[in-house]
């Protein structure tokens, strides 16, 4: 599902990700931890076409990516089968919820309004929102926010989920409603790879760890030996 062989990627002259090989079945959760500034997020990124490479290749979902950029139509198919939560919530602010969720099937998808609105309604469900239906994002915690942002990525029914520190924002209590969500997704079986500083987290959801440390690869493997 997930291939990621001897990528590497330099920004302005340094190099960000050296020589970087993972792999994730499907239905299986990858946890990338690490220190600050050692590549976990650009390599998340890369794995939805966010960050071009300099050198090796990545296989996500049935998409091929090669070093260099990426045509906007390969792109585009990529992010109808690669969901991303990115650390801030980026929802529509006069939006409510269910059409926050509900947008992309319809515009990309071309559901019918009363089918997109289905779709969230079940999402919103999902993640323990649905009488929040009505709600404008300004109105719920950061915590609901994030819930809502998972549902609307979900809204793609992508084959893989990709998160990028999706606490980093929230106090404790809001961090644990929104890592109980993605564990309930783990345990459905939703191939993902979630970078994450929380150990603890990593260590209940994941079935792979990758640590990266200044780009590189230093340890990987089942979590109880890596963490």
């Amino acid at each position: 599902m997930i291939t990621v062989s001897s990528l590497t990627k330099s920004r302005a002259h340094v190099r960000v990700l050296e020589d970087v090989s993972l792999a994730g079945a499907e239905g299986t959760v990858t946890a990338l931890v690490g220190p600050s500034g050692s590549g976990k997020s650009t390599l998340l990124r890369c794995l939805n076409g966010l960050e071009t490479f300099d050198s090796g290749g990545i296989t996500v979902g049935g998409h091929r990516l090669t070093p260099g950029s990426h045509a906007p139509a390969l792109l585009e198919r990529l992010r109808c089968d690669v969901g991303m939560v990115f650390q801030q919530f980026n929802l529509f602010a006069h939006l409510s919820a269910v059409n926050n969720v509900a947008l992309a099937p319809r515009v990309v998808l071309g559901l019918s309004s009363a089918d997109a609105r289905a779709r969230g309604l079940d999402l919103l469900d999902r993640v323990g929102l649905r009488s929040f239906a009505d709600a404008r994002p300004a109105t719920l915690s950061g915590g609901q926010q994030q819930r809502v942002a998972i549902a609307r990525a979900l809204a793609m029914r992508p084959r893989v989920m990709l998160f990028d520190e999706p606490t980093s924002a929230l106090d404790p209590a809001m961090t644990a409603e929104v890592l109980e969500v993605i564990v309930e997704l783990a345990r459905d079986g939703q191939t993902m790879v979630v970078v994450t500083h929380d150990h603890a987290f990593a260590k209940r959801a994941a079935s792979h760890v990758v640590e990266l440390a200044a780009g590189r690869i230093a340890r990987q493997g089942p979590p109880a030996d890596v963490l």
